[in-house]
């Protein structure tokens, strides 16, 4: 039986590594279907993804990448190409993302499996339900901060997650959970941070006359809102638009934004580069 792999690798830069992998490959009776690589001169690193097609058996095939590995260095995942990511949605009562992320994971745009939407809100309950995905409402006060969280991690670790997409959750996360997550979430935010802090952001936006608006999609860390970037965009503004001109485009491209961010993830095309990101588009 022939399988389908995705391989994602990062490693010290050496000269030979390409044919290293490929060699690899071809001893374990596999065929290459899509390479990309790039060193990166500034870290010094070297990053690769493959997907290829073998008929080995996947477990003596992980217990031999594992060997070939160690003397480079590397750092190596292998995935299941047809298996879809295990994903958990997290929103508060902004639901133009979350809608996006819906209409495009029944339509088969997104390789994700969404097995649950929590919310500090019960505003998209009836929305969950119509996609027949499991509802939690979780309230968030400051005395249930640590409560609220363990419970969303309980839920995260129950469904399997690979993958939690913060689309518009508008609560912090405490650092303890950020580093459970570390890897594997993700968050959307309008691109005015750091100017326009606070509430009404686009308000403040139109206010000053900005001629750019845009949206930022990264990995959540510790580090509000400075996690790795994974994808960015923006919009042109005009002197004629209205606020509500400026928040119905920023949503726009939020959702576009999030949605390509969250495709290019669980296609495991994302490798991480310290505080930066490589992607193999």
């Amino acid at each position: 039986m022939t399988n389908a792999y995705i391989l994602t690798l990062s490693c010290p830069d050496r000269r030979g590594l390409v044919h290293a992998v490929s060699g690899f490959l071809l001893e374990h009776d596999s065929n290459i279907e899509e390479a990309a690589q790039f060193n990166d001169p500034a870290t010094g690193l070297f990053f690769m993804r493959v997907r290829f097609a073998s008929e080995g058996d996947p477990s003596q095939l992980r217990e031999d990448l594992d060997a070939f590995a160690k003397p480079f260095e590397m750092h190596w995942r292998l995935h299941a190409a047809e298996e879809k990511i295990k994903t958990v949605i997290m929103v508060s009562r902004q639901g133009h993302c979350l809608n996006d992320l819906l209409f495009r994971w029944k339509e088969g745009l997104l390789p994700i499996d969404i097995r649950a939407i929590v919310s500090n809100h019960r505003d998209f309950y009836q929305l969950a339900a119509s996609y027949n995905i499991p509802f939690h409402h979780i309230p968030v006060t400051a005395a249930t901060k640590a409560q609220a969280e363990a419970k969303q991690f309980e839920i995260i670790e129950a469904e399997g997650a690979e993958l939690v997409v913060l689309a518009r959750y508008m609560q912090v996360l405490s650092n303890d959970l950020c580093s459970k997550l570390s890897g594997r979430a993700i968050n959307i935010h309008h691109s005015f941070l750091p100017s326009f802090k606070g509430a009404k952001p686009y308000y403040q936006a139109h206010d000053r006359g900005v001629k750019l608006i845009g949206a930022t999609a990264h990995y959540v860390t510790a580090d509000l809102d400075e996690g790795p970037i994974i994808e960015q965009d923006v919009a042109r503004a005009y002197h004629t638009d209205t606020v509500e001109d400026l928040t119905a485009r920023g949503q726009d491209t939020e959702s576009q934004v999030l949605a390509r961010a969250v495709k290019w993830h669980s296609e495991h095309r994302v490798l991480m580069n310290g505080h930066k990101t490589v992607i193999f588009r």
